[in-house]
């Protein structure tokens, strides 16, 4: 796929001291309020202006149509329901609506659950933020009767239903890799580090996307705005089992997922630029078919292609709204040792800094 890249931005401590800090700040699914308003506060004191909607920050510099972007900025953790009750957040009933089965994370929820045992926990006030108690995890299972993962937690029994519970969190880094719970805080520090590096154009911080909603979120704004456009970049992670697996790639693309082919002209801009500089990258629809024909030849289940915020705008908008997305692989998906190499990341950053900064300006 080409030789291995070296051109590494300069300032990438700062982006790992942003990284860090945006860690710290608890979004749970269904409870990101506190972190939007972080996200809006820092962009605003770089001078980039923000409108916030329910669910959705959106941001623009002085010239919004040089990029689109968007990132989905929830994380996942648990929601006490009920007296000494705690349940899975992006679970709960009222965020099913839109799951259709064939989400990726979906299936991986029951699989991990036993991963969060003995993870510290801290609760939050949904509005401002305020911490309100840390606690432990001593168990999680799948409770058939409400459809949900739920957690024992000690620690946090004088909690108020509604009161949404982080899982604590830090960023760490050993050699060549990162690891915290990435997915997707991550995306959100290389927006910022954007902007405060030049970008100049339109970004998308949605909430809710591991229940399944952030991308009505997006299509609402572009239909009330009765904008439509071909070149909307997703960012987010993307899992493997093993770090051999991901380090086949140093970025990930997409030709469609489950719900859609997306057909952009930043698809191709990502692929030509990949070639032209030597960057390893793969498209995740063709590694899943691929581990499908050896699945299929031994018997086991098939794969789904995974159901992405960028599909579902693009099927529900009838291809008037498209894009593509680029990805970090990653390994430890959806636990706080979700792990991504460093050169990964400076890809990432390259990548977008050479196509959406202006160095001229």
């Amino acid at each position: 796929m080409g030789a291995s890249f070296t051109n590494e931005p300069k300032n990438f401590i700062p982006f790992l001291d942003l990284l860090k800090q945006l860690i710290r700040v608890p979004s749970v699914t269904g409870a990101e309020h506190s972190f939007l308003l972080y996200l809006k506060r820092e962009l605003e004191e770089i001078g980039i202006e923000t409108q916030y909607y329910d669910g959705l920050l959106v941001a623009q510099g002085k010239n919004p149509t040089k990029g689109m972007l968007s990132a989905h900025i929830d994380r996942h953790g648990v929601i006490c329901t009920g007296p000494n009750e705690f349940q899975f957040a992006a679970f709960l009933a009222k965020n099913r609506s839109d799951l259709r089965g064939n989400s990726l994370s979906e299936q991986t929820y029951q699989l991990i659950a036993k991963r969060y045992i003995n993870q510290q926990v801290q609760a939050y006030e949904p509005w401002s933020g305020s911490y309100l108690g840390i606690g432990r995890i001593n168990d999680a299972y799948m409770c058939e009767e409400v459809n949900n993962l739920i957690f024992k937690i000690e620690g946090l029994s004088h909690l108020q239903p509604g009161t949404p519970i982080a899982f604590s969190d830090k960023l760490k880094r050993d050699d060549d890799l990162i690891s915290a719970q990435l997915d997707n805080v991550i995306s959100a520090a290389i927006i910022i580090y954007l902007y405060q590096n030049g970008f100049q154009g339109t970004a998308f911080f949605t909430a809710q996307e591991e229940a399944g909603k952030s991308w009505r979120y997006v299509y609402e704004w572009f239909r009330k705005n009765n904008v439509t456009t071909n070149e909307l970049l997703v960012l987010d992670t993307s899992p493997y089992d093993t770090r051999m697996e991901a380090d086949v790639q140093q970025v990930v693309l997409r030709n469609r997922d489950a719900n859609a082919k997306f057909k952009s002209p930043v698809l191709k801009q990502l692929k030509n630029f990949c070639h032209k500089n030597g960057i390893n990258f793969s498209c995740k629809d063709s590694f899943i078919q691929e581990k499908n024909k050896i699945r299929k030849e031994k018997g086991l289940p098939l794969l789904t292609l995974g159901s992405t915020e960028l599909g579902r705008i693009v099927m529900e908008s009838k291809g008037t709204i498209q894009g593509t997305t680029l990805q970090i692989p990653t390994t430890g998906y959806h636990t706080v040792e979700e792990t991504a190499s460093i050169k990964s990341v400076k890809t990432i950053l390259h990548i977008l800094s050479s196509l959406y900064i202006d160095k001229n300006a």
